[in-house]
């Protein structure tokens, strides 16, 4: 016998609402598996019972320091305040909850995810499909490129190894990275690594932006560059010559002209050229540059060489991750948390896979309003005697679920043997 389903209309649930975000909390929200997130262990550890947690309530009412002790804790909590977000912070040196009854300066951050944070209004001086706070499956080709470098230079460069990206909610993407040695940096040390990954920098009115050869811009790139380079050669061809054409017009061809040495036989000549022709693609600019640029190899190699450095330096100033530096330098900065409902659109905050980035598309990720109205369509009960199912799992918020449990259980092993290392270790002396 089939089970009954609600047969209901769709209902526009306004993500403004108390009363949505409210069903969201008690119904929604995976806390089991973002707990074992957090605390990398079954039981409460400090990661968890530690750790500040910051609310943002209606009439944007932002409250600091909260911490909590279990999952169940912080679940009643959540729903109690019924916030629009909430942030996570670091694990302190006590209970950020408690930090009116220490002495002063006496809590401390300690440990916390090595955070990146990349937001699509850095590009929006080389992105030519949206504006201000729009995003579209084109220009989400920028997010992509991005991810796809910084993931791969995280785990080659420096080893990491538990990465988790996810969806702003709007218009950019968050990376937490879980690995103990990522939890252990210092902020010293996070401000290095993150000197060492940024390398676009400048205001809007600053025409070249990239500087990563030394004074005089002759020296090689550093191998990790040149492996990103190589990269971002065919995302700069698909993406900024061919969907975006960022140089078409007047506008986007003298902002290249402008990065590119200021030798008045080579600019000359493409200046006019494409003054005399406006409509010539991004893809056919580009190769009139290419040809310029090798009529020099035979009798000015030199500038030949010097031609050659800045147009890579496009490439990376095109596609290489344009990431919040700030965001990344202090374990006491909040950031906020994975499956959170953005209020300007309602979209739920969920994982992307590196690997299908590409793919990824921002219309396509669940509202809250889809989710609810899915759940008015679930099935009444379930059948007797049947594993209790979530409701997340009858909803198309179940995949992203997935995605982050698989996440959370490679920590987990990870954490696991760690511990059994240690205490075999321990018994060996």
């Amino acid at each position: 016998m089939p089970i009954p389903v609600r047969d209901e209309p769709m209902v526009d649930y306004d993500p403004s609402s108390p009363q949505v975000m409210n069903a969201f909390y008690r119904r929604l929200f995976p806390y089991r598996p973002f707990f074992l997130w957090l605390n990398q262990d079954q039981i409460p550890a400090k990661l968890f019972t530690h750790r500040e947690f910051a609310f943002t309530l209606a009439g944007d009412v932002y409250i600091r320091y909260n911490s909590f002790h279990t999952a169940d804790e912080f679940k009643k909590e959540v729903v109690r305040l019924n916030p629009a977000r909430f942030e996570i912070g670091p694990q302190y040196s006590a209970r950020p909850r408690d930090r009116k009854t220490l002495a002063a300066g006496a809590l401390q951050p300690q440990r916390r995810e090595l955070v990146f944070d990349i937001d699509m209004t850095d590009y929006d001086e080389i992105r030519t499909c949206c504006t201000d706070k729009k995003i579209c499956k084109r220009c989400w080709g920028y997010i992509a490129a991005a991810v796809k470098v910084l993931d791969h230079s995280l785990r080659e460069t420096f080893g990491f190894k538990h990465l988790l990206w996810v969806y702003s909610g709007r218009r950019g993407i968050h990376c937490w990275i879980s690995d103990p040695a990522a939890l252990d940096l210092n902020d010293d040390q996070r401000k290095s690594l993150v000197t060492f990954l940024e390398v676009i920098k400048g205001s809007k009115e600053q025409s070249k932006k990239v500087n990563v050869r030394g004074s005089k811009d002759e020296g090689d790139l550093h191998p990790a560059l040149k492996d990103a380079l190589e990269q971002l050669k065919t995302s700069f061809v698909k993406l900024c010559l061919q969907d975006q054409d960022c140089f078409q017009s007047e506008r986007g061809w003298e902002n290249l002209l402008a990065i590119l040495p200021q030798d008045r036989d080579v600019i000359g000549p493409l200046r006019s050229k494409w003054q005399a022709d406006p409509g010539r693609p991004s893809d056919e600019k580009w190769g009139d540059l290419v040809s310029a640029v090798a009529m020099l190899k035979k009798n000015q190699y030199p500038l030949f060489q010097k031609f050659q450095r800045a147009m890579e330096d496009v490439v990376l100033q095109y596609t290489y991750p344009r990431i919040d530096a700030e965001v990344s330098k202090h374990r006491n900065h909040l950031l906020k948390a994975p499956f959170c409902v953005h209020p300007g659109t309602g979209r739920v905050c969920v994982p992307v896979n590196p690997d299908l980035v590409d793919e990824f598309d921002p219309d396509t990720v669940p509202t809250v309003g889809e989710l609810l109205n899915q759940l008015d369509k679930a099935p009444v009960e379930a059948a007797d005697g049947a594993k209790r199912i979530e409701d997340y799992d009858q909803t198309s918020l179940k995949p992203y679920v997935e995605m982050f449990e698989k996440h959370v259980a490679a920590i987990l092993r990870d954490s696991r043997g760690a511990k059994r290392a240690f205490k075999e270790e321990s018994m060996d002396f």
